[in-house]
């Protein structure tokens, strides 16, 4: 059965999608069968693999949710895409911020996702769910469905502030809807090590809660190189194998597998 993993933070801009891509592609090349699904009406994930008009999808996340909510069948798999780079993806496009409005008033709202990736489960190892920018119902679908949460931050003072809210709402889930529920660890993303700034903060995040949570000894540096790769529809280890984003991706692949 797959290990899911929440790669969650309200904050936009912390590299969640880069980090789904890298780490799930990483993971593959490591030998494990694994499955991204886009949380994000925005279709970053989808358009970060290489299909670039999400919006045009007739099968994605959205419209198979929407069945599950009106108890129609879904075969296993359907809406699934087999990526070159060794991933499957169930995509997602604008139709998923329809579906959102549509959860509110559904009963057991909390865990559609979940019914549905228990149907897949057993077909990968992994299956990373990159989660949209909020803490709306979406963002607690995938925490339901989830076995552990990986939190990406940048190295600022503004992402310290916007955690201790995303773990009240971890704590929240575990104690009222997946009992599982645990926090992965955190990964530093965006870091610029050259800076005072940046060397601070990380310490500030350590001393706050390095004793309370994981955090990876992986950190990802700020690079063009990793923006550029979301354009390009591949990850970093085909973009740019021999740099220092591609090393910190394979770094965190490591720790990943050890854990």
């Amino acid at each position: 059965m797959a290990k899911i993993t929440a790669i969650c933070n309200q904050k936009g801009g912390v590299g969640k999608t880069v980090t789904a891509v890298n780490l799930g592609i990483g993971l593959a090349r490591a030998g494990k069968k694994v499955l991204l699904v886009d949380m994000d009406a925005q279709g970053s994930l989808t358009a970060s693999l290489g299909y670039q008009r999400p919006d045009q999808m007739e099968n994605t996340l959205a419209t198979i949710l929407g069945r599950i909510i009106l108890d129609e069948p879904v075969s296993p798999g359907e809406g699934i895409l087999h990526q070159a780079e060794a991933v499957d993806l169930l995509p997602a496009n604008i139709e998923l911020s329809g579906l959102e409005v549509t959860l509110v008033n559904t009963m057991s709202r909390e865990t559609i996702l979940r019914d549905y990736l228990n149907s897949v489960r057993d077909q990968y190892d992994v299956i990373l769910l990159d989660c949209c920018p909020s803490l709306g119902m979406l963002t607690i679908n995938a925490l339901a469905a989830a076995d552990q949460v990986l939190i990406p931050m940048q190295a600022h003072y503004l992402s310290i502030k916007g955690l201790e809210q995303l773990i009240r709402t971890i704590s929240n889930v575990k104690r009222k809807i997946n009992p599982g529920l645990e926090i992965a660890g955190i990964l530093i993303t965006m870091a610029d090590l050259r800076t005072t700034y940046s060397r601070e903060i990380i310490e500030l995040l350590r001393n706050s809660y390095g004793d309370k949570l994981r955090i990876f000894n992986s950190i990802i540096p700020q690079s063009i190189r990793a923006a550029e790769t979301s354009a390009e529809g591949r990850s970093i280890y085909l973009h740019d194998p021999a740099g220092k984003v591609s090393a910190a991706y394979a770094s965190l692949t490591r720790e990943v597998l050890a854990s």
